[in-house]
């Protein structure tokens, strides 16, 4: 092969391992964010929230259509999952940032023991409504309403109702509150 040739050759060869390296980096890129997995069937921004109602660990119903003309966090989560227990922390502390805006959070359990439940709630401090129909996540009525098949999921619902964001990465809801919040002072 004359050198020309050997050039034209190894020029094509990095310009395709370049298209790859990039390619996979992109792809990389989309397989780091948890969405890209564990959202898909996640309702969309601009769908009205399904309304529900659920008791209290307390055994007090509770609706979303009580928190109308307010945000509302939606955060599903059982005592059991790991990852819910790790972000349980960074849920607390969004509460406790905005708990003074108009915002209200509740917390809704796939947990089937109501004493791990509030042994729970008590342990991560989360001093917001929680509600579960303590049954296990793929069986409730609300993890069909809001296409969650993977926790921790959570929401963020406008004061007319309407889904905002849905998310498996809590920092996300925590960005899109700063945002919200941010335009009102």
């Amino acid at each position: 092969m004359k050198t020309k040739e050997l050039k034209k050759v190894l020029m094509a060869v990095m310009a395709a391992l370049t298209l790859h390296s990039t390619a996979s980096k992109a792809q990389t890129a989309n397989d780091e964010d948890p969405d890209t997995k564990y959202a898909t069937e996640l309702l969309k921004s601009g769908t009205e929230a399904p309304d529900f109602m659920l008791p209290s660990p307390e055994g007090r119903m509770v609706m979303l259509s009580q928190y109308k003309g307010r945000y509302v966090v939606l955060d599903f989560w059982a005592s059991w999952c790991p990852d819910c227990r790790k972000d349980a922390p960074h849920v607390v502390k969004m509460y406790e940032e905005f708990k003074h805006e108009n915002v209200s959070f509740i917390g809704i359990s796939f947990d089937v023991d109501s004493v791990k439940w509030r042994e729970a709630i008590t342990k991560y401090n989360m001093k917001y409504a929680h509600v579960s129909e303590l049954k296990k996540m793929r069986e409730t009525e609300i993890a069909k309403a809001y296409g969650v098949n993977w926790i921790p999921t959570l929401y963020l619902i406008d004061p007319e109702g309407k889904v905002v964001l849905s998310t498996v990465v809590s920092s996300k809801i925590n960005a899109a509150l700063k945002e919200v919040f941010a335009k009102k002072e």
